[in-house]
């Protein structure tokens, strides 16, 4: 039996003290005002019982509350201290018992002669755990007035309709896995970041257009390690994504992702990456830097890589913006946002990287090529009906020299 004392608003405004017509409770009722406290009494059972005397209950019942009491569910509200009492959980026939021995208390019988039962210890299917999963998967079992219980640690809302992530959702600090697929959600909250134990984000089949910077740049760079974003309408995703590096799996099926993050080398945990029927003409140079079990890249609009027809982009001489933010990367000389204007730094992150290991920033020359996937996956799906495995990836050239170096290899190659 669990017994919850709960203090009352006010005890002086007068109340009908009727114990034949009574008015439930609601389970789900939240807590009252704070009142007086309830004091709360110890048996031990090392000693043999003795007596008890009831002054907390001689004349002291205003009113009971027995309607769920087949239910196992009962309220006593008392005068002195006003506090409700709560009974829930209780074996019916038991709870019966008890009630009848209360209410012979409030008349000042003998205690004697209460038909008392001894103290039973509960048993452990009895005792109720604190609830770690909760699956919801219609609309009807959504919880609209009670809160989710703060000990979930897997919790699913699929197929409710949601339009926006529900803010109870993120009080729930030991939350491990988060799942809202199948739903309308057609924007992030920046406040899922403050789930600080998350490690899977499963948002399958919803209406997401983008992945907040915010997102990337919070707790969840610590801790996420599942990200399932497939089956939405995401063109691209911002260059701070690639700090989510704890991530194992990412999934982008579905989407119309037009290009993967630039910086998709720094995701070095990453094992499992799915982004099959995008939009993508050809693969970041840094994707050349991953190491997959497990790689599928279906239906993507490829281009035929042509070494050939480079992107000549380069300006000669070098501007002194170029010639100073190549010289800052290269040399590995610190820099932020106390030192330079933040556009800057912003430029400075996206700088790209030469096949000779130079820095380059807007001044360069840039090709596709192909790559074989099985360079970077262990299993690879193929990427057409032709059984391909391989994609071309972009290449940059901070000079002349270097992609005259490079031309050269690839036509040697060849013949």
């Amino acid at each position: 039996m669990l017994v919850d004392p709960r203090p009352r608003p006010c005890a002086s405004r007068p109340r009908p003290c009727s114990l034949s017509r009574v008015r439930p409770v609601p389970e789900g009722e939240g807590p009252r005002p704070p009142g007086p406290v309830a004091r709360v009494r110890v048996l031990r059972r090392d000693r043999p019982p003795r007596p008890l005397p009831f002054p907390q209950l001689k004349e002291n019942i205003e009113q009971f509350f027995t309607r769920f009491v087949e239910e196992g569910k009962a309220t006593v509200r008392l005068k002195e201290p006003a506090v409700d009492v709560r009974l829930s959980k209780a074996n019916a026939s038991h709870l019966k018992n008890f009630l009848s021995a209360v209410r012979l208390a409030h008349r000042g019988t003998d205690v004697e002669a209460l038909p008392l039962a001894a103290l039973v210890p509960a048993k452990t299917s009895e005792i109720e755990k604190p609830k770690t999963k909760m699956i919801i998967t219609s609309r009807k079992d959504y919880p609209l007035t009670k809160n989710f219980p703060y000990s979930l640690e897997h919790l699913q809302a699929s197929y409710c309709k949601l339009a926006r992530v529900d803010m109870r959702m993120l009080c729930l600090k030991k939350l491990l896995k988060l799942d809202l697929s199948h739903n309308h959600i057609k924007q992030l909250p920046a406040t899922i970041g403050d789930l600080v134990c998350l490690q899977e984000l499963h948002l399958h089949d919803n209406h997401l257009e983008s992945f907040s910077v915010a997102l990337c740049n919070s707790t969840l760079q610590k801790s996420l390690q599942l990200l399932d974003l497939s089956q939405n309408k995401i063109k691209a995703l911002p260059i701070q994504f690639c700090q989510l590096r704890e991530l194992v799996h990412l999934k982008l099926d579905d989407n119309e992702l037009i290009r993967l993050p630039f910086r998709m080398g720094q995701l070095s945990q990453l094992r499992f990456l799915s982004a099959a029927r995008n939009k993508l003409p050809f693969l970041p140079s840094d994707f050349r830097k991953l190491s997959l079990e497990n790689l599928d890249l279906f239906g993507n609009p490829f281009e035929q890589p042509n070494p050939l027809v480079p992107s000549i982009q380069l300006k000669i001489p070098l501007t002194l913006l170029e010639s100073a933010a190549r010289a800052t990367i290269n040399y590995r000389i610190p820099y932020g946002h106390h030192l330079l204007p933040s556009h800057l730094c912003e430029d400075l992150e996206v700088a790209k990287t030469c096949q000779c290991g130079s820095a380059c920033l807007t001044s360069f020359i840039q090709t596709t090529v192909t790559m074989n996937l099985h360079h970077v996956a262990h299993t690879v799906v193929l990427v057409d009906n032709m059984g391909g495995t391989e994609a071309p990836i972009v290449c940059y050239f901070c000079s002349l020299t270097c992609y005259s170096q490079f031309l050269d290899r690839y036509l040697q190659s060849s013949r």
